[in-house]
């Protein structure tokens, strides 16, 4: 019997079980490590083509040279590929591409984008102009600028005209449309231009504004327009994506998808569902590892504490792409924005590890499974890295490229003679304080100066999907003996007996994060008056502070260092109506306001409950003119912040047909029990709700489930009032007959 029908009709359990003993039979060092089941598709997936003949050998020769694990790095291993897999930078937004057949565009998350002329006429004393801005349905525009002018939008489409006159005067209508399939053609541009722009030119699916620009008459021409003809611009928020932990969320039909800033569902959105991006089955791809994505995207959506109080989430991703670039470019902006490491496993799913630390994902590699190394224990001096310095996208200075403080080695500068830095780009990263982060995390692993590369033979399979691996290898690497080493990219390599592994130690201290000592200062905003002479604010923390049941929001701002003018701030509600539609603005002046620090302390009066709030500043000139209103910083009006405790006394016992389930609520804040049933496989995240229960502290709860014959695993987990999950959750397993 040939090898190939010994093992393609085999189930994965007898496939390793053979493998093993046939291995074994050649080498003695074999390891006798269990293989972990969620990998057991990959072993299935390479076994076919290792043994088979023919086409088959050939195909597995070709893949071969893919990777199978890989990580955005910013310095160092792929700092060579860099040119060739970079996403536009954002200062590119801002201008519209003028070109025969322009790129498509598209984006994620909130940023500002410009797109590319579809239609730029002149007629009489009319400018038209249209702009596709992405290729995709978008949730808003929330922002419009003219060149670079902050400008809003009157009666009749015509845009206000700024305090110097600039754009007045009637002399710019602006539209848009957010890419609805089918779309709504813009009348005015067709009925100003007929001949050249029809009701047929839709737009369908494709998010885009248009202008109609009148000229002035010549001695106003340059008050109007002082930049010649309008350059129209807008901060939006872009696409769509599937929350894969929101069982209301059909991944087949988008409109039940919302609006994320969360890298794991963005990268999710990315690999499977975006026109322009890997086009991957999501059944394939995300579906069969749904529990370790959504362990992520929770880890996405923690809050990290901030110096000045409040909280921020850990990793949020914003950013745009055209289609001159490949899907790689944007892959690697959203890894780096988590620090993220993604993994293709051979039966086609793919599975993330951002930035964090955790056993789970940890592996083990010992002498018996690897077959070779070349480890360098310090660097060259050309390759000597003694600065980092970690550079974002800030919208505070109109989505422009920033620095926040650099990370330094003074002592490896002194011995060195001079500064070798070097600069870590998080091209998608909207938040400094982010950028902070993901940027000591890579100055970490700098300092470790330990990395190279391993050769893994197949028997340490598993530790090539894994991110962390911890070493058991005193006769081959004694150095690194106990130590855990990071997989920063994966290959299959067969001539090295398996797999090889690109490789820096990892940081014990990599999670630390003190924000008082981390956290640095807030990169500089240079003054921008706008045509009142009025400064823009800069805010610098927004939190929400609960008191009696209520809860007020809390706006921290730089202190312009003019006591002539008046902060005001103003709120909103993100989601008035359920359907993504923002409420009406309230405003909230701060008359009494004091300087202290640098700062501004400012608050507003009670605003509604457990509420996504939109939060704005400006300042107010004593002739009563406001400046610009900053950027938007949104935060949730969370009444009671504090998680309540697991619920206890969790019974479904083993029934014939009907389970009685019970559980009681701890001795705090919980104000709901959510009961879940799911398979022994499952998490509490990925289970079925089948009922959630208002209750007070120490109330039992108690029902019958009716689930049919099977086995079973029942999930009682709790919410204050505020919608705060409790920690961990109550777990049960019953058998039904």
């Amino acid at each position: 019997m040939s090898l190939k029908v010994l093992y393609e009709s085999a189930p994965s359990e007898e496939i390793i079980h053979r493998a093993r003993i046939d291995l074994r039979a050649s080498s003695a060092h074999y390891s006798r490590v269990l293989f972990d089941p969620i990998f057991t598709p990959i072993f299935t997936a390479l076994f076919t083509p290792i043994f088979g003949a023919g086409t088959a050998l050939t195909t597995f020769a070709v893949g071969a040279a893919s990777a199978i694990a890989t990580t955005a790095l910013t310095v160092g291993l792929q700092l060579l590929l860099a040119p060739s897999v970079k996403t536009p930078k954002p200062e590119d937004g801002k201008v519209p591409k003028t070109q025969a057949i322009p790129y498509r565009w598209w984006g994620v998350g909130r940023t500002r984008v410009a797109g590319a002329y579809m239609l730029w006429e002149a007629k009489g004393p009319y400018l038209y102009a249209v702009q596709a801005l992405v290729g995709h349905r978008i949730k808003s525009i929330n922002r419009y600028y003219l060149h670079d002018d902050e400008v809003t939008i009157g009666a009749g489409n015509y845009v206000n005209g700024l305090a110097d006159g600039r754009y007045g005067d009637q002399k710019v209508r602006l539209y848009s449309r957010l890419g609805a399939n089918p779309e709504t053609a813009y009348a005015d541009v067709v009925a100003g231009i007929p001949e050249s722009w029809t009701n047929a030119h839709r737009g369908d699916g494709q998010a885009s504004v248009a202008m109609i620009a009148r000229t002035p008459k010549q001695q106003h021409y340059n008050s109007r327009f002082p930049y010649n003809a309008p350059s129209v611009s807008v901060e939006a928020d872009l696409a769509y994506c599937w929350n894969f932990r929101d069982p209301a969320q059909d991944p087949e039909n988008p409109s039940t998808w919302t609006w994320s800033q969360n890298c794991a569902e963005i990268l999710a959105w990315h690999l499977c569902f975006n026109e322009f991006g890997e086009r991957l089955d999501y059944t394939k791809a995300i579906l069969p590892v749904l529990d370790l994505w959504i362990e992520e995207a929770d880890i996405c959506d923690e809050d990290v504490l901030l110096a000045g109080g409040g909280t921020e989430k850990r990793y949020q991703c914003n950013g745009y792409d055209t289609t001159e670039n490949g899907p790689k470019a944007a892959t690697n902006a959203i890894l780096a924005a988590c620090d993220g490491h993604l993994v293709a496993r051979g039966d086609g799913a793919r599975i993330l590890t951002v930035g964090k630390f955790r056993e789970s994902r940890c592996g083990v590699l010992t002498d018996a499974d690897i077959v070779g190394h070349n480890i360098q224990y310090d660097v060259l001096f050309e390759d000597e890295i003694n600065r980092l310095i970690p550079k974002f996208s800030y919208p505070a200075i109109d989505y422009a490229t920033a620095d926040t403080d650099y990370f330094e080695d003074s002592e490896a500068q002194l011995k060195a003679g001079r500064v070798l830095a070097q600069e870590a780009e998080y091209t998608w990263v909207h938040q400094w304080r982010q950028a902070r982060r993901l940027g000591k995390r890579e100055w970490l692993r700098i300092q470790q100066k330990t990395r190279g590369s391993i050769d893994v033979r197949l028997s340490g399979i598993n530790s090539v999907y894994n991110r962390w691996n911890r070493l058991e290898t005193p006769k081959r690497l004694p150095r690194l003996d106990g130590k855990i080493i990071e997989n920063r990219r994966a290959l299959l390599s067969v001539t090295r007996g398996g797999f090889s592994m690109d490789i820096v130690e990892h940081p014990d201290n990599i999670d630390a994060w003190a924000p008082a000592v981390d956290e640095g200062q807030q990169p500089p905003v240079p003054p921008a008056p706008n045509p009142a002479g009025l400064v823009t604010p800069v805010i610098n923390l927004v939190q929400a502070k609960a008191s009696s049941g209520s809860v007020y929001i809390r706006v921290v701002i730089i202190d312009p260092d003019d006591e002539s003018l008046t902060p005001t701030v103003r709120y909103r509600v993100a989601n008035a109506d359920g359907l993504g539609t923002p409420g009406a603005w309230v405003e909230q002046k701060n008359e009494d306001a004091d300087p202290s620090g640098g700062y501004i302390d400012l608050a507003t009066a009670v605003v509604p409950a457990d509420k996504l709030l939109d939060v704005q500043a400006a300042f107010i000139a004593s002739n009563g003119r406001y400046s610009d209103w900053s950027v938007t910083a949104n935060i949730t009006s969370t009444v009671d912040s504090v998680a309540p405790g697991t619920p206890t006394n969790l019974t479904a016992p083993n029934s014939v047909t009907t389970v009685p389930v019970s559980a009681k609520a701890a001795n705090d804040n919980t104000r709901f029990l959510i009961f879940k049933r799911g398979t022994t496989a499952q998490s509490f995240a990925a289970a079925t709700t089948i009922g959630t229960y208002s209750v007070t502290a120490n109330q039992t709860i108690s029902f019958n489930d009716t689930p049919g014959a099977g086995t079973y695993k029942y999930w009682c987990g709790a919410e204050n009032i505020s919608g705060v999950p409790s920690a961990s959750q109550a777990s049960v397993t019953t058998v039904v007959t």
